[in-house]
Formats: structure tokens, sequence, C-alpha cells
């Protein structure tokens, strides 16, 4: 397993065992919640996101459900806190991943915001319980 440590004044992201610039998962095929899980401790809420929907499979790239989930996270008192994603990765999957963020950061909308997410079983089961 990675460590994955924010420092939140800086907006510095270190991935220990891994060197990724962006601290960003790349999703080759879909991955489930527990994959990436087991990948390191904090996740950001994009990629969170994106395996939620694979899970469930559905689209992950429509920012008005990105919304709507972020809303119903905050809503049950997830432990969120804000995050600068840097976005911008090569790859088809992630092509899409970096215009669905930059769409994200277009918006003044808190719930289209990037947050950290630590999954934990207690997290995990308050995200499986999400609907559209």
């Amino acid at each position: 397993m990675y460590a994955w440590f924010v420092t939140t004044n800086t907006k510095v992201a270190h991935a220990q065992g891994v060197a990724q610039k962006c601290n960003v998962l790349t999703f080759k095929r879909k991955m489930t919640l527990d994959e990436i899980r087991k990948k390191v401790m904090f996740h950001n809420s994009i990629d969170v996101w994106i395996a939620a929907c694979n899970e469930k499979n559905i689209s992950w790239s429509d920012t008005e459900n990105y919304k709507k989930f972020i809303s119903f996270l905050l809503k049950n008192n997830l432990n969120l806190k804000a995050f600068s994603l840097c976005a911008h990765e090569a790859g088809a999957t992630e092509q899409e991943k970096t215009k669905f963020a930059d769409a994200l950061s277009d918006s003044k909308d808190p719930n289209a915001a990037t947050y950290t997410i630590k999954l934990n079983d207690s997290t995990l089961n308050i995200i499986r319980k999400f609907q559209l």
C-alpha cells in the first residue's frame, strides 16, 4: 500500500513508493473502489467517482452527476478536504478525465470541487449508497 500525503497550505502532494506527479490514478481498465483503496490511503474525489461509476456500470463523464455525488457525500458528513487536482495526463481515458476536471474547475459550485477522501469501510458503505 502507498501512503499519500497532502499539505493543504501549500497544495503539495507526495506519493511514497511511487513517483506520481499529480497523484492521480490512471484507469487503464475499469477499477473498483476496493481496488483503488489498495493503491493509496487517500484518493481524490474524481477517481473515487470514476471507480464508483465503474462498479455501478454507469457513465462518469457527466459533471452534474458528479456534483450530486459530492453533495450526497457532504450531506452524509464525510470528512472531505478541498484539494487542487492536477489532472493533465496522457491516454484516452485520462484525456476524458482531464476534460471532466477542467469542466468542473470552471464552476463556482462547491459541489464541483475536488476533495480528498480516505477510503475506509464506513466511507465505502456511504459511497455505495449513492444513487442517481
